[in-house]
């Protein structure tokens, strides 16, 4: 059994280890309340621009002059996989629930004879792709020590995949993140965004029959904006969705860290008693037997 002197450092370190993480979770709080406030407000708008271009995307599909952006290149041979992570890690399994579907579909695109690109977004999920794809990973955007995460930090990142796709260096582009359900429930998604995925024709709609759009001033004009806009809209959406996931999923992984705390030391308290107890004890039958020599 440990001794008195080590049972009663180990209590103390399991309790600044309680004060820890009952902070972190104070703070994980705090910070949720901001993190899902912005990611509800940004979805009806990614939503409903997500549901006029897949409309849009079946109206133009197979015309000749279809954006890259809407149509991709015609081809399904390199997969560009944008992974949205955290910077930060002591939120269970939130980070690597992302990387293990990232990692699964790595594995089946490569099983189909795909090459797949991978552009990591969060230091976590950098670091978990590298272990088994270090030569996929062709950028990586890390935010650690930023407050927040603003638009201008996604435009940057649809900037980079225009440009790859620009110098043909891909043909799909799918983004892989937490999507935030509650506090409790954050679910890895996967979300098509090159090239856009069209929407479903009621089970009634004759062939070739789609909503007629009026382009005002022209169709490109249009397009060659709202498509860069749509894709940095898309993964700033995924970004809020991940930032409110990770701050919900460290609360609870705090919460629960904080409660496993309190019960390891009442189990130490429990065992310092009993130790305290039998030295006295023994302390007492020496004195007696002493006692009784005399």
């Amino acid at each position: 059994m440990p001794s008195l002197k080590a049972l009663r450092g180990r209590i103390a370190s399991v309790k600044s280890t309680q004060k820890i993480t009952a902070a972190m979770k104070m703070v994980a709080a705090s910070k949720l309340r901001r993190a899902q406030s912005q990611a509800e407000a940004a979805r009806p708008y990614a939503q409903r621009m997500e549901r006029m271009l897949a409309s849009l995307a079946a109206a133009m599909a197979g015309s000749p002059n279809a954006p890259k952006l809407m149509a991709g290149t015609g081809r399904d041979q390199v997969h560009l996989l944008i992974a949205v992570t955290g910077d930060r890690g002591l939120a269970g399994a939130f980070n690597a629930n992302v990387g293990r579907l990232t990692r699964n579909l790595v594995r089946q695109l490569q099983g189909e004879g795909k090459t797949v690109k991978i552009l990591a977004v969060g230091r976590k999920g950098r670091d978990y792709l590298r272990r088994d794809f270090p030569d996929s990973i062709v950028a990586d955007f890390t935010y650690a020590g930023r407050k927040s995460i603003g638009f201008a930090d996604a435009a940057a990142i649809a900037d980079k995949v225009i440009g790859m796709l620009a110098g043909g260096e891909f043909d799909v582009c799918t983004v892989v993140y937490n999507r935030f359900v509650s506090v409790m429930t954050q679910v890895p998604t996967e979300m098509q965004l090159i090239p856009v995925p069209m929407a479903d024709q009621p089970a009634e709609a004759k062939p070739g029959m789609h909503a007629v759009y009026e382009f005002e001033p022209d169709e490109e004009t249009i397009l060659a904006r709202l498509l860069p806009q749509n894709l940095a809209v898309q993964i700033y959406r995924a970004q809020l969705e991940s930032a409110a996931g990770f701050f919900g999923s460290q609360m609870t992984a705090m919460d629960s860290a904080t409660r496993n705390a309190g019960e390891m030391i009442k189990r130490l308290t429990l065992n310092y008693n009993r130790a305290r107890q039998a030295n006295i004890t023994r302390e007492l039958i020496e004195i007696i037997s002493g006692a009784e020599a005399l």
